[in-house]
């Protein structure tokens, strides 16, 4: 029986070492494609994208090394810790009473009625107690006093359009008699 010869060698220790490296070779190769699978799959979110990366790692260390270049710096994991950490400093922060300007983004506190920096109007003041008072608000919530721009304005707009309406009334009567 002729054994079995790769590259046409003749001797059975070569023969068997060639084997061997072959071997050690697909055995590294299906491990490289079994480790880009799992390292996709802890990088990136996309299963289409984990089935590209590891379609690519089928070509012999080359889609590998290809993967290695373009794969994402960090785990999913890490990129989700960072984001909880950042809330969670977030929340610190708010809690301490720590604002920044909507305009310039410098450091004012919550009961600032100006910015220091860019001089822009933050909030303004309760006409009876002088406190800060939200843009949104309607009624003071130190005092009870009713803010004066807010409601205001719904009923003056009311008013408005009631008396436009009467207006536009009287203008159509008094239009008839003179045609």
């Amino acid at each position: 029986m002729i054994p079995f010869a790769i590259f046409g060698i003749d001797s059975s220790g070569l023969n068997l070492a060639v084997n061997l490296l072959i071997l050690c070779l697909v055995v590294l190769w299906v491990a490289l494609v079994y480790w880009t699978y799992a390292d996709a799959r802890r990088r990136i979110e996309d299963s289409m994208l984990i089935a590209c990366a590891t379609a690519a790692s089928l070509f012999p260390f080359v889609g590998t090394v290809v993967y290695m270049i373009v794969r994402p710096p960090e785990y999913l994991e890490d990129v989700r810790e960072r984001d909880l950490e950042m809330q969670a400093a977030e929340a610190r922060l708010h809690q301490l009473g720590f604002h920044l300007c909507p305009h310039c983004d410098y450091e004012v506190e919550k009961d600032f009625l100006r910015c220091p920096s860019c001089l822009r109007k933050l909030k303004d003041p309760c006409a009876q107690c002088g406190r800060p008072l939200d843009p949104l608000w309607k009624v003071c919530p130190y005092c009870e006093a009713e803010v004066p721009g807010q409601a205001t304005a719904s009923r003056r707009t009311r008013r408005r359009r009631g008396t436009a309406d009467t207006e536009d009334a009287l203008a159509e009567g008094a239009a008839e008699p003179t045609s």
